[in-house]
């Protein structure tokens, strides 16, 4: 029963601090169609965010680390775990979390590890955080869910995959910006999207990755989080779902009885596109950046394989006064430099040449 999975920690949990980073070059969508569909054909997104030569995961990851520092408040060395949640880690064997944490003060007395769960790996870095603080066995922990955009050229995720993603400190509720009241996971052996080892562009089962995978584990770990609690739609003011298109989380939301002003503020994909990892994350982001203390949000993830992670938090007083101290999530949305699908096909390594 749903009641015997509300996941709660001993001690009360919260986000001390968060922060996001979206790369500045965005691919029009209508580029795409222009090269592989003679321009034909409804566009799911307006555009996506695309990683410059000198950005990856371990760039951008360092650069949303740095911004929820700043909101957190704390000394780097005070963070006891680094969790990096990406399914486009840039090596293979060498993690990506010790990169990050050197770079942002965090080493040498450590806990570092790569998290990967395909689009939900950085809300699972979370919920390892919440029992790490929660259990008291460190005062923060940092998760991140950062990816980059992937799609074989001219398949249907070259269309919405982005890059982009964000960082959460986790610490004692007392210090937080925004505190867990609970959360919920849901887990299957659904093989709608996967890549195997060696392989340059991962496969998807097309309609498949909607039903029985994205919806049936997004709305069963939003209905059991919501049933456990005893909640409702109403009881929140915002709701943000993992955006693989603009259609999936509208549809969800919609079953679940939230309205189109409860999730507009995290629907971030008509611009940067579905940022894997971070999809859900970065939409909260940009909900922490406009709500009230008081506020409720409902989280609620999906990562293909299959499972989905949801949570309810609730804001408080310190998050007015906090979040100024680093740069709004649209800020990032709304610096653009537009680009072209030659550039884009260089900037992705899509060319080779031998």
């Amino acid at each position: 029963m749903a009641e015997n999975k509300l996941l709660v920690p001993d001690r009360e949990a919260g986000i001390i601090g968060y922060g996001a980073y979206i790369p500045r070059y965005r691919l029009p969508v209508k580029e795409v169609a222009r090269v592989w569909a003679d321009g034909k054909g409804g566009l799911p997104i307006h555009e996506k965010a695309v990683t410059g030569l000198d950005e990856d995961v371990i760039t951008m990851s360092i650069e949303a680390a740095r911004n929820a520092l700043a909101r957190s408040g704390i000394d780097p060395t005070e963070i006891g775990a680094v969790w990096v949640g990406s399914e486009s880690h840039p090596y293979a064997v060498k993690p990506t979390s010790t990169v990050v944490a050197e770079a942002i003060g965090a080493t040498p007395h450590v806990l570092a590890a790569d998290w990967e769960f395909a689009c939900k790996a950085g809300t699972e870095a979370i919920q390892a955080s919440i029992g790490f603080v929660g259990s008291g066995m460190a005062d923060y922990a940092l998760a991140i869910g950062m990816d980059t955009a992937q799609g074989r050229p001219g398949d249907a995720l070259e269309y919405t995959a982005g890059a982009g993603g964000a960082a959460f400190i986790i610490g004692p509720a007392k210090d937080a910006v925004c505190v867990f009241e609970g959360s919920y996971s849901y887990a299957t052996d659904t093989p709608d999207f996967w890549r195997r080892a060696n392989a340059i562009y991962p496969e998807h089962g097309e309609r498949f990755t909607g039903e029985p995978a994205y919806f049936s584990h997004t709305q069963t770990a939003a209905e059991s989080l919501l049933e456990a609690l005893g909640a409702t739609a109403s009881d929140f003011r915002f709701a943000v779902f993992h955006q693989p298109n603009t259609k999936f989380p509208m549809r969800v939301a919609k079953s679940l009885g939230f309205g189109q002003d409860q999730i507009e503020a995290g629907l971030l994909v008509p611009e940067i596109g579905n940022t894997y990892a971070g999809s859900a994350m970065i939409g909260l982001t940009s909900i922490l950046d406009i709500a009230d203390p008081g506020d409720r949000i409902l989280m609620v993830s999906y990562g293909s394989g299959a499972g989905s992670d949801a949570f309810s938090l609730r804001a408080t007083e310190a998050l007015p006064r906090r979040r100024g101290s680093a740069p709004a999530t649209l800020i990032y949305v709304k610096r653009r430099t537009e680009i072209d699908y030659a550039t884009y096909a260089r900037l992705r390594g899509k060319l080779v040449l031998k």
